[in-house]
């Protein structure tokens, strides 16, 4: 198979999983809801993934720390992956699937939520972080495909129209960009 033929089917699972995206949309308006009152109230977001789930929590965190297109005002998100000391000391000290749950425990606080992102549903390390969260009260959302136990835990769980791990995340990403799109000062107000 020749390589445009490679791009070609790419494009074509994407589009697929583009065209079947109506109950997702539902979904990411559903999180959006939350997660805005979740900032109302004053709480704030633990995110969290591993691998390439991991460069999508940190984007979401960065895009709603920073800015996603103007200068709002910043949100309260924090990437549970980004302190390279904390995760290789909990690592470490208390194993691998305990890096996530263990800052969900030392930072996280009823009203706050938790997202965790795994394209299987079956991570460890984000399974006994979001039961973590789940025993302090926050509220749990699933960035997640078709299977796996993670959407079954959460409160709330975007599921990918997708059904491969490269098509799920680059839907991910989309969902991030999504719900970034629903904190810009023109559509604050639009539910």
């Amino acid at each position: 198979m020749a390589l445009i033929d490679i791009y070609q089917q790419h494009t074509n699972d994407l589009q697929t999983a583009l065209q079947a995206a109506a109950k997702w949309h539902a979904q990411i308006n559903e999180v959006t809801l939350v997660v805005r009152a979740a900032f109302a109230a004053g709480n704030k977001v633990l995110v969290a993934g591993n691998g390439g789930s991991a460069t999508l929590a940190e984007h979401l965190s960065d895009e709603m720390v920073g800015r996603y297109k103007s200068n709002r005002p910043p949100y309260p998100v924090i990437a549970l992956t980004a302190d390279s000391a904390v995760l290789t000391c909990i690592g470490n000290d208390f194993g691998f699937e305990n890096i996530f749950k263990r800052q969900v425990e030392a930072l996280g606080k009823q009203g706050d939520v938790f997202i965790g992102f795994s394209t299987s549903g079956n991570s460890a390390n984000i399974l006994l972080a979001a039961e973590q969260a789940l025993a302090q009260g926050l509220t749990i959302v699933a960035f997640t495909g078709q299977t796996g136990k993670l959407k079954d835990i959460a409160d709330y769980a975007i599921v990918s129209p997708a059904t491969t791990t490269n098509r799920i995340q680059e839907m991910d990403l989309h969902a991030v960009h999504l719900l970034c799109e629903a904190f810009e000062p023109e559509n604050i107000t639009a539910l």
